[in-house]
């Protein structure tokens, strides 16, 4: 499904603030994976969200995406296939618009058709997945996204994402900006959500525990490369404690604890 080849990209190259930020990075997903990434601030996590998404162009290396090579491809067009959510409640939201048109926005890269061509099968459509999320959202169709609260506004979030039915997820942390309850709440409607659509999904997290057990498979970055890639009963058996130890066998670095690791 998704394949990089050794993956680089360094920022202000030849200067003092020289950056490897990612340093030939490989990776192979199937179909349907579930991979939690964790990882140092620096470790070069969203810098690989970047890459797969085509903010920037890489210095060298591939990327591919259910067979084809998008390296070459602009951003938004790679847009079409790739959904991605943000640590920024609003990003990935226009707040002046109501939810029903926020909605009718991310349906068009899959229905093909004008924003304000909503009908009322469309309407019914939109309605029957807020329902889904069981925050009373159903009936707010006419609210304004951005007098939603953090919560609300990521979890219609993650229905723009999802309702095109993307090849790839890609989730930036984003639960970290809400309080634990509200953030327990939206990753259940996550795991749902990628679970239900079968999506194949990479998702960011600070939290260890969520980390080992959300998804299929577990992978760790430090200074730019993976370090790390669990899965199956390795995964299963693997606790927090022996993650640091792994942690620090890999990338030569002794940690006090794990707020070192994902701070």
């Amino acid at each position: 499904m998704l394949r990089l080849e050794n993956v680089k990209k360094t920022f202000y190259p030849g200067t003092p603030n020289e950056k490897k930020a990612l340093n030939g990075v490989s990776l192979h997903l199937e179909p349907g994976d579930f991979v939690t990434i964790i990882g140092s601030n620096g470790a070069g996590k969203s810098t690989l969200f970047n890459a797969i998404g085509g903010t920037f162009w890489l210095d060298s290396g591939s990327v591919y995406l259910d067979g084809k090579n998008i390296t070459a491809w602009k951003d938004y067009r790679r847009a079409f296939d790739i959904g991605r959510l943000f640590q920024d409640t609003l990003k990935g939201t226009a707040p002046n618009m109501t939810i029903e048109e926020n909605l009718a926005l991310a349906y068009t890269r899959k229905a093909k058709k004008s924003l304000f061509a909503v009908s009322r099968r469309d309407r019914d459509f939109f309605r029957g997945l807020l329902q889904q999320l069981d925050l009373g959202l159903e009936d707010r169709l006419k609210a304004k996204v951005g007098q939603l609260s953090g919560g609300q506004r990521q979890a219609v979030s993650l229905l723009m994402c999802t309702i095109a039915e993307p090849k790839l997820l890609l989730l930036d942390e984003h639960t970290a900006a809400l309080d634990p309850a509200t953030a327990e709440k939206v990753l259940k409607i996550t795991v749902d959500l990628v679970r239900n659509g079968h999506i194949t999904t990479m998702m960011i997290t600070h939290d260890i525990q969520a980390a080992l057990a959300i998804g299929n498979r577990t992978i760790m970055m430090d200074d730019g490369q993976i370090i790390l890639d669990i899965s199956g009963k390795e995964r299963e058996e693997m606790t927090v404690e022996r993650l640091l130890t792994c942690y620090s066998e890999a990338s030569k670095k002794k940690l006090a604890n794990d707020r070192m690791l994902l701070r």
